[in-house]
């Protein structure tokens, strides 16, 4: 059985997948620990070894990497002749890997501590003090906010404010997920699963469609170049485009892979009359 591990900051995890006949199988948990099992049953094998080659390359974007020496389930034989297999995409991280100190921990806690307590003042510096959070928190290597005790309370806020009462400050979508994109994705998902129980219509329509990707990592990188407002300086168009031609080959195999495209993805979302959401999917979609 294959295993792969993560380790970065206090995540120590271990996930082990797994194909026998048509259930697909996988252990996981804390490195140390015995984890905890889930099989899920396919139609046929040949579905099963799909999920498995499918979930494989989604633990592997999100960073883990294979340890031991365990061989991958074999494939059932081809029914037609198929040609060589295109090379594997590897998705760039989002945040180079760092072993942050207290120090810089705390200094994180204070730039989010910071932008919340000025999420009423003008425009201007709200963008200022959210870009100073997000360098605090990149310098952390992609931890969980979660994990640390200093960022849990001061972050879970600050994702709070983006669907909250006008009247205490709104934190705006794209620089909530200039924070977001710094940081682990289990934070993302957190994020999303708030404003989804929020009141109905205070879910970002951007972040409603990338969640259909139904990979948070992918929906994570869409939404945020949905966001993204160079007008506003938020960067340049020249930045943007080059992102999205990194993402872009990632979006269409897991889109292929799931039976859908690009284009459907692009068509099936409703901009609500969002000049700029519908800009920015006709430029996913050219």
């Amino acid at each position: 059985m294959r295993r792969f591990e993560f380790v970065d900051g206090n995540s120590s995890k271990f996930w082990m997948p797994e194909v026998q006949g048509a259930n697909f199988i996988v252990t996981y948990g804390r490195i140390g620990t015995a984890g905890q099992r889930k099989e899920k049953a396919f139609p046929d094998e040949e579905a099963a070894l799909r999920e498995y080659t499918k979930k494989v390359a989604e633990k592997v974007r999100e960073g883990y990497a294979e340890v031991g020496a365990g061989e991958a389930p074999a494939a059932p034989p081809p029914k037609a002749a198929v040609a060589a297999a295109p090379p594997k995409l590897v998705l760039p991280r989002r945040v180079a890997p760092a072993t942050p100190g207290p120090e810089l921990v705390s200094a994180a806690g204070v730039a989010l501590t910071s932008l919340q307590a000025r999420l009423k003042g003008p425009s201007w510096k709200v963008t200022r003090l959210a870009r100073k959070a997000r360098r605090a928190l990149r310098a952390l290597g992609g931890v969980d906010p979660a994990a640390h005790p200093a960022l849990a309370a001061p972050f879970a806020a600050l994702m709070a404010h983006v669907v909250g009462p006008k009247a205490e400050g709104r934190l705006p979508v794209r620089h909530a997920l200039g924070l977001l994109s710094a940081v682990d994705v289990a934070a993302f998902q957190r994020a999303t699963d708030m404003w989804k129980a929020a009141p109905a219509g205070s879910v970002p329509t951007g972040v409603a469609a990338a969640r259909t990707l139904g990979d948070p990592e992918l929906a994570l990188r869409v939404t945020a170049l949905l966001a993204e407002r160079p007008d506003l300086r938020d960067g340049s168009e020249d930045a943007w485009a080059k992102r999205w031609g990194v993402l872009k080959p990632h979006v269409e195999a897991h889109l292929g892979g799931a039976g859908s495209s690009l284009a459907a993805f692009v068509g099936g979302v409703d901009a609500g009359g969002d000049a700029h959401l519908s800009k920015r999917l006709a430029r996913l979609g050219a």
